[in-house]
């Protein structure tokens, strides 16, 4: 039986050991590589979704959207919306029946609106956040959801780098498609604890009486 708690704390994922992304990523710089890559996706059954964005250091400038991440279990593709814009087809493919999952998915499609006007909610989503409830399961950021069920640690360190830089390192691509990555294994991972049942939720508060 798997055991999962209400809650973790940041002190115990800060011991846990870290988690990257171990598929196959592809940096998307042209409308034509992204258009081959959207048809990819399409044969897919469930993708990942997150986006990044430069950060802003002075107040009142904002910036639009420069990453879209979208992942399979083995493969993800990190569109640099910055440079070939929000093609038709890609909107057309957030809109459409694939099942996409995100975690703060408003954030996310506010910012994709603002690039232009994309109504990715109209698509086949869900919402991490909404669905971790369903099992007890208190926090709502991404690492400590992924902490709790699989007992490693999902770095955030690259999470204010320039998404606009001319070229992604290494760190910031790992960075990019880990997190869309892990939206598509919590979501396998909690879509069989609740076919099976075979989960139990340890409350903190309990684990605390007990100690």
């Amino acid at each position: 039986m798997k055991q999962i708690k209400n809650t973790i704390s940041k002190a115990e994922i800060a011991g846990m050991p870290r988690v990257l992304f171990p598929g196959r990523i592809f940096v998307v710089y042209t409308e034509s590589d992204a258009e081959k890559a959207v048809e990819y996706l399409k044969g897919q059954s469930i993708v990942g979704v997150d986006t990044e964005t430069r950060p802003s250091f002075k107040r009142g400038t904002v910036h639009n959207v420069a990453l879209l991440q979208i992942s399979t279990s083995d493969t993800c593709f990190l569109f640099r919306l910055n440079k070939i814009g929000m093609p038709e087809f890609l909107q057309e493919f957030l809109m459409n029946d694939t099942l996409k999952i995100g975690l703060s998915l408003k954030d996310d499609f506010m910012v994709l609106r603002r690039r232009k006007d994309v109504h990715a909610e109209e698509g086949n989503w869900i919402e991490l956040q909404d669905y971790v409830g369903r099992f007890g399961i208190e926090d709502r950021s991404l690492q400590k959801i992924y902490a709790n069920l699989f007992g490693q640690k999902i770095s955030k360190g690259q999470r204010l780098s320039n998404w606009e830089a001319e070229t992604l390192t290494e760190s910031q691509m790992k960075y990019a498609a880990t997190d869309a990555w892990a939206c598509v294994e919590i979501y396998n991972c909690l879509a069989e604890m609740e076919r099976t049942g075979d989960y139990e939720v340890i409350k903190v508060d309990d684990i605390t009486q007990n100690s």
